[in-house]
């Protein structure tokens, strides 16, 4: 039988039910979702949507937007679809079950201005591989690979759309190689360190499909003050 829990942002106004066992999404997400920073009107695409944490919180800040969400693993598509009709955003959210490397502009009625993703940080074969599928998935290269994802990101995004994703600071350098391979040049780039002495283990990178070069590289993000209390900034994601 599944165990479920059920985790409350901005003050209850938004509910998000999750596995107790098996892969339950973190600061990341939460991260992501800020920094995605929608335009009016814009389609968004989910790229790994897991209970649809990203769509739900881009829903709530943005009212009129419309997303997507794209899950391969059947058991979360069918939690993401259950989160958003208890947050009554089934009207404005999309789920689609279907493998990345599958999706086609037309099964979503066109392309999109703007792709998120909180992809897997690992390669497969390195470091240990969860014994829980869901987690291994979402941790480890199974399903999808990092060319896979911005290569998905690139096929699925207008000219001049946009891809944000968080990734593993030690891999950004591949990060950066594979947009600029694909055509989507890395325009922003912003650390996140855990706390203000601590090297970082994240970052948020932004490209733009077949932009002109030009780097931006923002101040450091700091999840966490020298109390182990959230900062200010991060404090405020949570906010209504």
């Amino acid at each position: 039988m599944n165990q479920f829990t059920t985790d409350t942002f901005f003050n209850g106004c938004l509910r998000v039910k999750q596995h107790q066992p098996g892969y339950r999404f973190s600061i990341d997400a939460v991260l992501l979702a800020h920094y995605a920073d929608p335009q009016s009107g814009d389609r968004v695409l989910d790229l790994g949507t897991g209970c649809g944490i990203i769509p739900l919180i881009l829903a709530y800040r943005w009212p009129d937007i419309h997303i997507y969400g794209v899950e391969v693993q059947a058991e979360l598509a069918e939690l993401a679809l259950s989160n958003l009709k208890e947050n009554r955003q089934q009207n404005r959210i999309s789920v689609i079950c279907t493998d990345m490397k599958l999706l086609k502009s037309d099964m979503t009625g066109g392309l999109f201005d703007l792709v998120v993703c909180n992809p897997p940080y690992r390669k497969y074969g390195s470091g240990r591989i969860s014994p829980d599928k869901q987690r291994a998935i979402a941790r480890h290269e199974i399903k999808a690979n990092l060319p896979v994802v911005v290569q998905t990101a690139r096929r699925m995004l207008r000219t001049s759309g946009r891809f944000v994703l968080i990734y593993s600071a030690e891999r950004m350098t591949d990060v950066l190689s594979q947009m600029r391979v694909d055509h989507v040049e890395p325009k922003y780039i912003r650390m996140i360190h855990s706390d203000p002495d601590s090297e970082a283990r994240l970052v948020l990178i932004e490209g733009v499909k077949a932009a002109r070069p030009g780097l931006k590289i923002a101040s450091p993000l700091i999840i966490y003050d020298r109390n182990g209390e959230y900062t200010d900034e991060v404090q405020s994601m949570f906010r209504p």
